[in-house]
């Protein structure tokens, strides 16, 4: 069962693209975070929707949220998805111990081995504001995240 609106967002501690830790708590205070699931690098969906995020970056930034993408993908094939595709976004790799944090947040596929589509959006002081949870082949609508963020 993915985490509901109201939740305090559960904690994590992940690896970036770089190989830095990020963790959602280092925002508390600071910054408005979408969290974002996804399943894999280099699939078509997923490439869509992350490209998509890259180009539409300041409705984000503008609106004081930090966003951060999550798969079960080692840090170094993120490295080279971030790469090649231009995200200056954070790229967090939820490899191991496998899918921790996509089990965390209810959103891991055990059949699949990787995270569906869930995204969170989560308030300054870690609270979940608005929630949804698509399957892997349901790409996800960005203007459905800002919205969200404008009604925070």
């Amino acid at each position: 069962m993915a985490i509901q609106v109201g939740d305090k967002a559960p904690d994590f501690e992940l690896k970036d693209n770089h190989g830095a830790t990020v963790k959602l708590s280092d925002f508390r205070g600071d910054k408005n975070v979408v969290l974002l699931f996804y399943p894999f690098a280099f699939t078509g969906v997923c490439t869509g929707e992350l490209c998509s995020l890259r180009d539409n970056l300041p409705q984000f930034t503008d609106r004081d949220t930090q966003l951060l993408a999550v798969s079960n993908d080692s840090i170094h094939t993120l490295r080279v998805f971030a790469e090649q595709e231009g995200l200056e976004y954070p790229l967090l790799s939820d490899f191991w111990p496998h899918g921790n944090t996509s089990r965390a947040y209810g959103v891991f596929d055990e059949d699949k081995g990787c995270a569906v589509r869930g995204t969170f959006v989560i308030d300054k002081e870690g609270v979940v504001r608005w929630t949804v949870v698509n399957g892997l082949p349901d790409a996800r609508d960005l203007n459905e995240y800002v919205k969200a963020l404008d009604s925070l």
